[in-house]
């Protein structure tokens, strides 16, 4: 009998568990969260309308610090944050809670804003957590949520494979997957939601070493969790290796490695009978060649005849 549910790409307890024991050291390692969710309050710093209700879905610790600076929390009336772990969510100050961004518990047409910095490309069913939030959002509110693209970790994706290639003759998946294969701005249009937007920002972050770049994503809580995971932990000799092979092939000439991390900032609006609308194809009222100031050639006339 076939499933209705969506392809279980990751295990999200074992997210959970991870971000609950990276939890008393994550301020330290957020500056990724930080920097996405800095670009988000620019977004609503840039909206001239006022949100009354908000919610951030995750960022982890100190994201709201940056909110408190930012011209957008003179737009924002009542807000909450929540996060998947428990032990995160006990670091986020008032009106924290911990939910699922799968099962969000909003109720409909509830919130003017929603905010997702850095934790949509752990959801199996990134469309359906899309039209939960579209349901969430009042008539006109607005959503924007960032998260990780397919560029990101290329480099040490591509030297774990070599080195288990080497090592063992074949290579496992030991990095996730991320976002990029789709149109963010399609997802957004198919999810209900209005006048969708999609970018991408990336930063490169250098380190020491490959295992300068492991223990920022532990404490990041951005190991992988996929849940086809080799059950077999790797081996030091499989780190060493990829380690060896980071440096030869991405490193600077101080001798430092560089890591890619793309982040897909997206965005669009409930939709509401106000909004612009495209106009009709064949409704024009003024011709381009006339706006321009040249003379308009037909599609069967070569230009210079």
């Amino acid at each position: 009998m076939l499933s209705d549910l969506p392809p279980q790409l990751f295990d999200r307890s074992l997210l959970q568990r991870r971000r609950n024991r990276a939890a008393a050291g994550m301020q330290d390692y957020n500056f990724l969260a930080k920097r996405a969710f800095e670009d988000l309050c620019d977004r609503v710093a840039s909206i001239t309308r006022d949100f009354d209700t908000a919610a951030i879905l995750g960022g982890g610790p100190d994201v709201m610090s940056d909110l408190a600076r930012s011209p957008a929390a003179e737009k924002i009336g009542w807000w909450m944050q929540s996060d998947l772990a428990e032990n995160v969510a006990k670091q986020l100050g008032p009106r924290a809670c911990v939910l699922d961004e799968e099962r969000l518990p909003f109720a409909d047409h509830s919130l003017d804003l929603i905010l997702a910095p850095l934790g949509l490309h752990w959801a199996n069913d990134l469309p359906g957590t899309l039209v939960q939030i579209r349901q969430a959002l009042k008539p006109d509110g607005f959503f924007a949520g960032a998260l990780f693209g397919g560029a990101t970790l290329t480099e040490f994706r591509q030297c774990l494979m070599a080195a288990e290639s080497e090592l063992t003759g074949g290579a496992a998946a030991r990095i996730s997957p991320y976002a990029g294969t789709f149109d963010m701005a399609a997802l957004l249009q198919r999810a209900g939601l209005a006048l969708p937007v999609a970018d991408i920002d990336r930063a490169t972050v250098r380190y020491d070493n490959a295992f300068a770049l492991m223990r920022d994503l532990r404490g990041m809580g951005e190991t992988s969790i996929l849940t086809d995971r080799p059950r077999k932990p790797a081996t030091r000799s499989l780190f060493m290796r990829a380690a060896q092979i980071y440096g030869e092939r991405f490193a600077d000439s101080d001798g430092r490695i560089r890591a890619t991390f793309e982040i897909v900032h997206f965005g669009g609006w409930a939709p509401h009978p106000d909004q612009p609308k495209p106009k009709r194809p064949g409704s024009a009222t003024h011709r381009l060649a006339d706006a321009l100031g040249v003379k308009e050639i037909s599609a069967g006339e070569k230009a210079g005849s």
